[in-house]
């Protein structure tokens, strides 16, 4: 843009029209961006399944009450008054403990307030809490029965920290430096520094990586976005496909990015299992972690609870469904029990529930394999009578002595009773005859084998040996059903008889072993005959009996009872598990597959006893207790009878817990070292723990607890979570659940709780996952869950409107401020999901849909305030607002100018990537992202006519401003013509027009002055003044142009005035410059001498015009088109003048031919003067120094022009009109004086003046058909004739006259000289017409004394030349 200079009329300011725009703070309402997320950049937010609510955020610091009253959301079903630990609830709710990792906020100013007593008190509760939940953790990873670890589950990428961002930046930045040998051209160049500045170095994305919401993945698709468009924008190059640059520039970024990085991936790879599947090591780990719990304390809690025994978990599965049942009992009696539910209907359902529940627990836990038709028999689950809730009575136990099958059916004679088929028993049995020793008396050659068999089975034999070395290792693998099989091992040598049908018996073992006989091979003595040789024979066999999955224990026992075992003796007993829930106590004899007497242990309570005095046989006893009937038994092994009593123990399913007694005497038995582990515990204080039932604690409370502390260890693993839990989470979540009763609808309350307190504290939740969340709780408290209606208590009721509330808060805080909450567009489809939970969260109910009306309305009003929130943002960044600088001076106009023309591309650029990141989100809303866009533009303007007010009058560097915002809004669809547009257009149209008539009248001004002090040098293609001119116009156009001015008439009207004053500058600029011309061309009339040489002020004056005329088709003209006529009007005019000046030119050369020619005239033939001057003429010369004079005068005036003037077109014209005039004139001049031959003078400078500018002329380019014109033919026939005649005028006066003919030779000579020098120097075509000039000459010389017909033949023959 050029600047007009000062004009001598001053014109009014005009008056602009404001914006109809309220200034922002007037009618909105700014609010600050609460969750500090970079505007980046996913990406994993849409893909989640739905198994389980996952949470992803930071630590809580909120408290959570140890002990809930039955008030709270946390009681669910069963509330109690007690705490974790069964003592009564403090006074005061206790604060939750936070997470063992670094919590986010800290606690020391809470801490530090407390008493030290109470602090300690405190701690020693959480501390109690977390074992507490930990005992219970464990037995849901020892023994899972209600599902498996989900595989499902989107991959989490790692995340990024801030040490890894500043990391990031440094190499970045090192490649920009050319620090690195990665090599690259420039366009990767320029794509790696435009990711650093606009990414990498952006505030939203370092608060994004404080959020935990910024992986590795996310800078890798933001690079390869933004690297996408670049690539697909270069121009196709043959052999190198667009999809292999944009793979070489990925695979360079990710050498840049990882650096040095691979060297530590193997330490890296130790942290990131939590995304796999993980074994019950991994996961007692991570709950270790988790609950602050110590090594040595999980060692002493799995060691006591038994953990690794399979039939211990599931007792204890039994016993607490045992307690659930009865407690669901309890509260169909006691409806006070109940939690407060909407509906008094819903009590009954709830009853409904807990039973189903259970049934579900039951169903599960009878699946798992235990034993061969465990599954399939008539006496699993399915076949067993369900606790029946509809009978009228039970007869209540306390669970002390009440057991699981007890609660199964209204009476043990209502059971289905075993048969002696169904525990009948599979055994395998491994014989292995390793060795026989006392083998004297035979020969050491002879052949021996064993044979083995188990009684009613079949017959195996070994590899025969010889008898020095009866050595074997054949195992024989045996079945049988026999609980007490005999095996028998024979030892036999081959019979030499020839008589002989079978070998020799030289011995026998019989064997009967049990499941519990020693399995390491042992020496037997084998029985022989009576007349045997070797009677001490020894053989050495390993016999091992596996025990079946279903016999839990075996052994002897002494027994009796009333029904069964009527005698006290000693019997062989095998505890067998026909199901989950059915158990029988057999007694087996030897060779018998069903056992001899049986009973069912269902209802039955096993506890020690004193020892009976009045029974024989026995020294620990124990007894099974049940209504109407009693067993007792007795074996002689302290260790053997604790083995029988915890077996029986785990198969009645009771809740007391036997305890051994301890005497003095018993103190260094077996059974104090089995005690061992639980008296350790009971030594630390885990007794309580380990002992304490599971039924007696609130476990919605104790969920709670648990999540909110998965939550912030989840939170602050390597892994961009976004709040799901790992696999491995989700699976002891759930099935903590499940085990322990927690209500579904309770669980994702206080997770969407947890995730709102992070997600408000400034943490990056995915919302998708708080979408799954509240769409299972709106299910559930609106009824219309897919399973059926459902219990919704009051408190969950009240929670649901509470977290509902704060629900919609959040994300209308999210959408107002999406730039900062979803930087970027990361994570991936995020503010997507986000849109979608809005149009859930005000749903009425579940089923009917939110009017669009009001889902428009309040996003509308979003995205209103995201425009005052953003415009707010970048105006504090550009300091647009700022009264006063750094150094307190107040900000000079031209200052703020500059600042609100870097406010309006930071503006361009915020809706730019507002567009590239956010609008397919906003895709059903795109008409409120056009209006979000048009408030924000609104802000805009309030500054952007503040600042243009402030500026000076006739200033113009507001123009950069004006073409910065149109050219970003005529490129959009939605924005052009718009309200701003149209403002803007407003604000700036007075300028333009004010602009345009300052320029004219400066324009105007400048040609006035500039011509009359033009001095005429030449510059450029004219002169000083011109150049300017044409400069003047061509910018004042292209400036115009470039502004592209939106409305088309204003634009058109624009572009018709520009043309107009063009016309009317190009015509001012010809009109002087001809007057000009004129006046030079006047001055030389007087002076006409062959001294003259065109001026160079003539010369730039004819570039002036010529100029004009190459520049009326680029200013007058539109595109080429001529649309106004101007161009037309112009063309005329400088063909006009161009004319003038060329006949004015002409006119004066000519003047000087004509002048030479009147010297001619006076040696005309028959003139007084010319008998004169011949006679001087030997002095005064031969007329040669007239011709060359003439012909130095057109050569001159030739450079002059060649040199000066810029047009050839014009040049070549010129010198054929020239030359055409000139070849007339002489030719006019010789037809008068053709009845008087020529004066040798006028001859001599005739021909050389013909000769020379022939030459010359065709040197300049003038074409041939110009040159041989009919004036020059004419001309050059009668200088022919002429030169002859002088020849022999010369000749005739006497041969004897030799210095004269020499004279007239040697005149001749440098003729040809001349034109051979000529050809020389021009061309080959005047060498050639220099040669046949001095042939003529030289020709017409010797036919002198010939006669003059020999002269005329000569002459006739050829021309002159």
């Amino acid at each position: 843009m050029i600047d007009p200079s000062s004009s001598e009329e001053e014109s009014d300011d005009e008056q602009r029209e404001p914006l109809a725009v309220a200034h922002p703070r007037a009618h909105l309402q700014h609010s600050e961006p609460v969750a500090p997320n970079l505007e980046v950049p996913h990406p994993h937010a849409t893909s989640h399944h739905m198994r389980s609510a996952s949470p992803g955020v930071t630590q809580s610091t909120d408290t959570l009450s140890v002990g809930v009253a039955s008030g709270s959301l946390g009681s669910g079903p069963g509330t109690s008054n007690t705490s974790i630990s069964g003592t009564p609830v403090r006074s005061t709710n206790l604060p939750r403990p936070t997470s063992p990792a670094p919590s986010l906020i800290s606690e020391k100013t809470v801490t530090d307030s407390i008493d030290p007593q109470e602090k300690q008190e405190r701690e020693e509760e959480q501390r109690k809490t977390r074992l507490q939940l930990y005992v219970f953790i464990s037995r849901c990873v020892a023994y899972p029965f209600t599902g498996k670890q989900p595989t499902d589950m989107t991959k989490r990428h790692t995340k990024v920290t801030k040490s890894q961002l500043d990391t990031i930046q440094a190499r970045f930045q090192s490649f920009i430096n050319g620090d690195t040998q990665i090599a690259a051209d420039e366009a990767f160049q320029n794509a790696v520094q435009n990711y650093s500045e606009v990414f990498l170095r952006s505030e939203r994305v370092l608060r994004m990586v404080q959020a935990g919401a910024c992986s590795h993945h996310d800078f890798r698709e933001v690079f390869k976005n933004n690297v996408e468009k670049r690539v697909r924008s270069l121009p196709e190059i043959d052999g190198l496909s667009k999809e292999t640059v944009l793979a070489s520039w990925m695979a360079k970024f990710d050498c840049i990015f990882k650096g040095d990085d691979d060297n530590k991936r193997p330490r890296l790879q130790q942290s990131l299992h939590s995304e796999l599947i993980l074994s019950k090591e991994q996961l007692y780990d991570m709950f270790q972690q988790i609950l602050g719990v110590k090594k040595f304390e999980h060692q002493l809690l799995f060691n006591a609870l038994q953990l690794d025994s399979a039939d211990e978990q599931a007792a204890a599965i039994r016993r607490e469904l045992d307690g659930r049942r009865q407690k669901v009992t309890d509260m169909e009696r006691n409806r006070k029990l109940m939690p407060r539910f909407v509906l008094k209907e819903m009590e009954s359902l709830y009853i409904e529930e807990c039973r189903a529940a259970i049934n579900v627990l039951m169903a599960n836990l009878e699946s798992l394999p235990v034993s061969k038709g465990s599954t399939d028999s008539k006496y699993g689950l399915k076949n067993l009578k369900k606790y029946n809730h509809r009978r009228s009575s039970v007869l209540r136990w306390s669970r002390s002595q009440a057991s699981l099958a007890k609660l199964e059916g209204d009476s043990a004679d209502s059971d289905t009773q075993l048969s002696k088929m169904d525990v009948v028993l599979t055994f395998q049995l491994e014989v292995i005859v390793m060795e026989v020793k006392g083998l004297k008396s035979l020969a050491p050659n002879r052949i021996v084998y064993c044979t083995m068999e188990v009684e009613g089975g079949e017959k195996l034999q070994t590899d025969q040996a010889e008898a020095s070395k009866p050595m074997w290792d054949t195992q024989g693998d045996f079945s049988t059903y026999y609980s007490l099989p005999t095996v028998k091992v024979k030892l036999y040598t081959e019979n030499l008889g020839m008589l002989a049908l079978e070998d020799k018996e030289l011995g026998k073992v019989v064997l009967r072993p049990t499941p519990l006989s020693n399995k390491a091979p042992e020496w037997h003595k084998m029985t022989v005959p009576k007349n045997a040789a070797d009677q001490d024979l020894r053989i050495k066999i390993a016999c091992r009996m596996d025990k079946p999955l279903n016999m839990k224990h075996c052994g002897y026992l002494y027994a009796l009872g009333k029904g069964v075992w009527k005698k006290w003796k000693k019997r062989y007993f095998i505890l067998v598990q026909v199901s989950q829930y059915t158990f029988a106590m057999c007694s087996y004899k030897e060779k018998k597959s069903e056992p001899t007497e049986m009973m069912q242990l269902d209802g039955y309570t096993v506890d020690y006893i004193e020892q009976a005095s009045d029974l024989e046989g026995g020294r620990f006893f124990f007894n099974a207790v049940k209504e109407g009937d009693s067993v007792l038994y007795a074996c002689d092994d302290e260790n053997e009878s604790h083995l029988w009593v915890m077996a029986t123990y785990r198969a009645t399913g009771q809740a007391h817990k036997p305890t051994p007694p301890l005497t003095p005497a018993a103190k260094n038995s077996t059974i104090s070292k089995i005690q061992g582990d639980a008296d350790r515990a009971r030594k630390h204080g885990m007794e309580e723990y380990i002992s304490s039932d599971p039924c007696k604690f609130d476990h919605h409370s104790m969920f709670r607890h648990l999540q909110t502390l998965t939550l912030d260890f989840r939170l602050n693993d390597p892994y961009c979570s976004l709040g799901w839990f790992s696999p491995g989470q989700v699976f002891v979540l759930d099935e903590y659940c499940a085990r322990y009763g927690v209500r579904g609808c309770y669980r994702h309350l206080v997770y969407l709780s947890d995730l709102l307190d992070r997600t408000e504290r400034g943490l990056m939740i995915d919302p998708t996952l708080i979408h799954y969340s509240f769409a299972f709780c709106a299910s559930h408290v609106h009824g219309n869950r897919p399973d059926g209606v459902g219990t919704v208590t009051h408190e969950e009721k009240e929670k649901f409107q509470e977290i509902k509330e704060r629900l919609r808060v959040l994300l209308e805080n999210q959408i107002t401020n999406f730039r900062y909450c979803f930087p970027f567009g990361r994570p991936e489809g995020a503010l997507k999901a986000t849109l979608s939970l809005l149009e859930r969260v005000l749903m009425k109910d579940i089923a009917t849909p939110v009017p669009p009306e009001e889902t428009r309305g309040v996003i509308k009003k979003c995205l209103e305030n995201a425009a005052l929130v953003n415009y707010t943002q970048l105006s504090n960044e550009a300091k647009i607002d700022e009264d006063m600088g750094q150094d307190g001076q107040e900000i000079v106009p031209s200052r703020r100018l500059e600042e609100l023309i870097h406010l309006a591309e930071l503006c361009v650029d915020l809706l730019q990537q507002n567009e590239d990141h956010y609008a397919e989100a906003f895709a059903w809303f795109s008409d409120l992202l056009v209006e979000h866009a048009e408030i924000f533009w609104s802000l805009f303007a309030v500054d952007m006519d503040q600042v243009l007010a402030e500026q000076p009058p006739d200033t113009w560097d507001a123009f950069p401003l004006f073409q910065i915002l149109n050219d970003y809004l005529r490129s959009d669809d939605n924005l052009k013509n718009g309200r701003f547009h149209q403002h803007l257009q407003g604000t700036f149209a007075p300028l333009v027009v004010r602009y345009v008539d300052l320029m004219e009248s400066s324009i105007a001004q400048s040609i006035h002055k500039g011509f009359e002090k033009e001095r005429w040098e030449l510059k450029g293609n004219g002169c000083g003044t011109s150049e300017d001119l044409f400069w003047k116009l061509d910018a004042l156009q292209a400036f115009i142009r470039d502004l592209h001015w939106p409305n088309a008439e204003f634009g058109c009207h624009l572009e018709q005035r520009l043309k107009l004053m063009a016309c009317d500058m190009i015509e001012s600029c010809i009109q002087r410059t001809d007057s000009s011309y004129q006046q030079w061309i006047k001055k030389g009339v007087t002076f006409i001498s062959t001294d003259y040489i065109i001026p160079t002020e003539m010369c730039a004056m004819i570039n002036v015009i010529l100029d004009a005329k190459n520049q009326s088709l680029k200013l007058c003209a539109v595109d080429g088109v001529d649309v106004h006529q101007y161009h037309t009007k112009i063309d005329e005019l400088i063909d006009k003048a161009l004319t003038g000046m060329t006949q004015g030119l002409t006119s004066k050369l000519m003047s000087v031919l004509e002048s030479t020619l009147s010297k001619l005239s006076r040696y005309d033939e028959g003139s007084l003067i010319g008998s004169l001057l011949s006679f001087t003429q030997n002095v005064s010369g031969s007329g040669r120094e007239l011709g060359q004079a003439y012909v130095n005068f057109t050569r001159n005036c030739m450079d002059q022009i060649r040199t000066k003037v810029t047009d050839d077109l014009w040049i070549i014209n010129f010198f054929e009109l020239w030359y055409t005039l000139q070849m007339q004139s002489l030719c006019s001049w010789l037809s008068e004086r053709l009845d008087h031959s020529l004066h040798p003078y006028q001859c001599t400078c005739l021909v050389h003046i013909v000769r020379k500018l022939y030459s010359d002329f065709e040197l300049q380019g003038v074409m041939e058909d110009k040159l041989m014109s009919k004036a020059y033919s004419t001309v050059s026939s009668r200088m022919t004739t002429e030169e002859a005649t002088c020849s022999l005028t010369i000749g005739s006066r006497g041969g004897d006259e030799d210095g004269d003919v020499g004279e007239d030779e040697t005149d001749r000579r440098p003729k040809v000289t001349m034109r051979e020098a000529v050809g020389e120097d021009g061309a080959n075509f005047v060498s050639k017409l220099t040669n046949a000039s001095s042939s003529v000459v030289g020709k017409v010389g010797n036919v002198v004394g010939k006669g003059l017909g020999g002269l005329t033949s000569k002459l006739g023959g050829g021309s002159w030349f």
